[in-house]
């Protein structure tokens, strides 16, 4: 098993406190893996095995602790009295009023509690008031580029083209027949698409819902709206509204498996309710319903960085200044960089488009260009960088 090495970290230093662990993400990002790796860690530390309580309820084997009377019971009869009791509780979405067992689970004063689940939901509504103040939320996404080559090793291009081309799924990435590949990232989809979103919003169209995933996974990077989506589809004849267009992007975004990147107003420092963009979790998944074409090279691109940006604890916009763009404008902790995404930016007019808007941003935080061009170098103090080694920094 690749450990997560950032997400393993994070969990080290919050073990004993009184505070709730929620390890949130898409399906089969390795959430389940962190926890056995953490338990692993806990052994190693002087954690006796009857000091750790795992439940994944995913299992058929605990279908009857889905009832959460009986689920409280069953984990309260395993505590240990005069030590910490480690308890994992892995997608408890899937327990009915699972908020109540969190919460008297909580209270308990020799509990340490981490609970992972695959929908926001798990966050949302009754359970966010209820926890107020007393959870962490660590969220989990795939490999990147560089857990990804770490994992595979070899020679660096051609791990490049295989995350490029197949993404980050953990699992998947041990995986190295195309078609056994493919096959899986399906079953991903379409449990996501299945039991996380048709089953839990109670969509009876689901012709429809994939026609509106594959709408915005062929559009990642494009301006789209819940309007322009349901009349593109109207006009092909699947009649349908922007209302049910929106519910669905919302469920789409729930599950952790498209992403919206809205709009920011550089010179004027705020934030915009139109036109936004949306990407993908993993790009392996567009390149599932949609295929290979060479013209959406520098869409990948930006759905990668956008992710990876992500990942590296950044609030992401979409950048504007005047009538021009920025790809993505990143903030954390009050630090503001700027990054234009292309597949390459060698001949001179596609230079000068990219580096036109960066060029009228006057504050002197840093300003990028990355590409897949090899060669390094800066104007005016904005660096253009090749992508795969900003990915591997």
């Amino acid at each position: 098993m690749q450990e997560r090495q950032s997400f393993l970290e994070k969990l080290k230093k919050l073990k004993d406190t009184q505070i709730i662990k929620v390890i949130s993400g898409v399906r089969r990002c390795g959430k389940s893996t962190l926890l056995k790796q953490f338990q692993d860690y806990l052994l190693e530390n002087d954690v006796e095995k009857s000091q750790i309580i795992d439940i994944n309820f995913e299992d058929l084997l605990n279908e009857p602790l889905h009832n959460y009377k009986k689920l409280y019971s069953h984990t309260t009869s395993l505590l240990i009295k005069d030590k910490m009791n480690y308890i994992f509780l892995d997608e408890i979405q899937l327990v009915e009023n699972f908020q109540k067992v969190v919460d008297s689970l909580f209270i308990q004063k020799n509990v340490d509690l981490y609970i992972t689940g695959s929908n926001a939901y798990l966050l949302s509504g009754e359970l966010a008031t209820l926890l107020s103040g007393r959870y962490i939320e660590i969220k989990m996404l795939p490999f990147s580029f560089a857990e990804y080559f770490s994992f595979v090793g070899g020679n660096k291009k051609e791990a490049w083209n295989s995350f490029f081309k197949y993404g980050g799924f953990p699992y998947a990435s041990t995986l190295h027949d195309d078609q056994i590949r493919n096959d899986y990232l399906s079953s991903i989809y379409n449990t996501v698409l299945l039991k996380d979103i048709a089953s839990r919003k109670k969509i009876g169209d689901i012709a429809l819902l994939q026609d509106v995933v594959k709408f915005l996974f062929d559009n990642i990077g494009n301006i789209v709206s819940p309007k322009k989506i349901a009349d593109s589809l109207t006009s092909v004849g699947r009649k349908t509204t922007s209302i049910t267009v929106d519910n669905y992007i919302n469920a789409l975004m729930e599950s952790f498996i498209l992403y919206k990147a809205s709009r920011y107003d550089v010179k004027g420092k705020e934030h915009l309710k139109s036109l936004e963009k949306y990407y993908l979790v993993d790009v392996g998944l567009r390149r599932l319903l949609i295929g290979d074409r060479n013209t959406d090279i520098g869409h990948i691109l930006e759905n990668i960085i956008y992710i990876e940006l992500i990942r590296r604890g950044y609030n992401v916009y979409i950048g504007k200044i005047g009538s021009l763009e920025i790809d993505f404008t990143a903030e954390k902790s009050g630090e503001i960089s700027y990054y234009q995404v292309a597949a390459t930016v060698l001949d001179e007019s596609t230079y000068a488009r990219e580096i036109a808007p960066l060029k009228k941003v006057h504050d002197n935080f840093p300003k990028y260009i990355l590409s897949l061009d090899e060669f390094i170098t800066s104007e005016d103090g904005i660096k253009q960088l090749n992508v795969i080694d900003w990915l591997l920094a």
